[in-house]
């Protein structure tokens, strides 16, 4: 029975997250729109935005209105969805500056940082991609 129930958790597991090639097209554009996490709202359509390998630290997932936690905390991550004009975004929010960073939130639920975006080049903006859904 135990190997049955391993099974069962590996093939939930498998679900959960879409593999890369379930999310990238050909040309490196995603397959499926970009959704918030937890309201669901659509942050970009299909077709949008590149894939893009590059390692960002993001601050824990929080409410805007949350407390901060502790300094340092959060995750690297490199796997995101890069955009290179703001006004492409369907739905998001920008922080306000961090250094010379902006993150990138959900704009109808504040929940965030779902992106990292560097106020010294106006061309990318990132989208983690395992902070987001696709639907």
């Amino acid at each position: 029975r135990l190997d049955s129930k391993e099974t069962e958790e590996s093939s939930v597991e498998s679900k959960e997250c879409c593999t890369r090639s379930e999310l990238v097209s050909e040309d490196g554009k995603n397959l499926k729109s970009v959704l918030c996490q937890r309201c669901g709202s659509k942050v970009l359509c299909p077709g949008m935005a590149v894939y893009s390998e590059k390692e960002l630290f993001l601050p824990p997932m929080r409410n805007k209105k949350a407390p901060s936690l502790t300094e340092g905390s959060g995750d690297n991550l490199s796997a995101h969805w890069l955009v290179d004009d703001m006004y492409t975004f369907e739905n998001v929010g920008f922080t306000n500056d961090v250094g010379r960073i902006k993150y990138l939130i959900c704009a109808d639920c504040e929940i965030g940082p779902i992106g990292w975006h560097c106020l010294d080049d106006k061309k990318s903006y990132y989208v983690a991609v395992e902070r987001v859904d696709h639907a």
